[in-house]
């Protein structure tokens, strides 16, 4: 009785979702337009120690690096900061913020055309403690962490740039 109760729910649900023209985004897998697009995106160096950190993992998601010929370039300018948020009695920090803000543009290297121009920011929240040393590893933690999801929501938003780009191709 369950059975067939749940088969009679199930069934109508699944007509619904194929008809409503949602499709996975890396379709074909490596060899799919977006997996595609992806690795032909070139990444130039970054200034500073954000930068470098910023470019590395977005190396590491694109699949970019070292592959020759690129399509795409990305380029991205970087905000990094520092401030103290909460001050004690003696006047010292007790608590940080590390915020990290991109502006990035997607541009077509034949054409020189923007495809995308978008903003993305993150932040994280630091601990002050007595130790000089711990602080300046939690702020060093902290910019890894940030540039790694920084280019996470990079990588994703260039993706779907390159998959409607591949839509209006077709």
């Amino acid at each position: 009785m369950r059975q067939s109760f749940a088969l009679s729910l199930a069934l109508p649900l699944a007509f619904a979702i194929g008809g409503c023209s949602l499709q996975p985004m890396y379709a074909g897998g490596g060899s799919g337009a977006v997996a595609q697009g992806l690795a032909a995106v070139d990444v130039p160096p970054i200034e500073g120690k954000a930068g470098w950190l910023v470019r590395s993992a977005l190396n590491d998601q694109l699949g970019a690096a070292g592959t020759g010929e690129f399509r795409y370039r990305l380029e991205v300018r970087l905000d990094d900061s520092l401030e103290g948020l909460a001050v004690v009695a003696d006047d010292t920090v007790s608590r940080e913020r590390r915020t990290l803000r991109a502006r990035y543009q997607l541009v077509d290297s034949a054409t020189g055309a923007i495809l995308l121009d978008a903003t993305e920011g993150v932040d994280a929240g630091i601990d002050v403690v007595s130790s000089e040393f711990a602080v300046i590893a939690a702020e060093n933690t902290a910019l890894e962490n940030l540039a790694v999801e920084i280019s996470d929501r990079i990588v994703t938003r260039v993706a779907v740039a390159l998959r409607e780009r591949a839509q209006g191709e077709r």
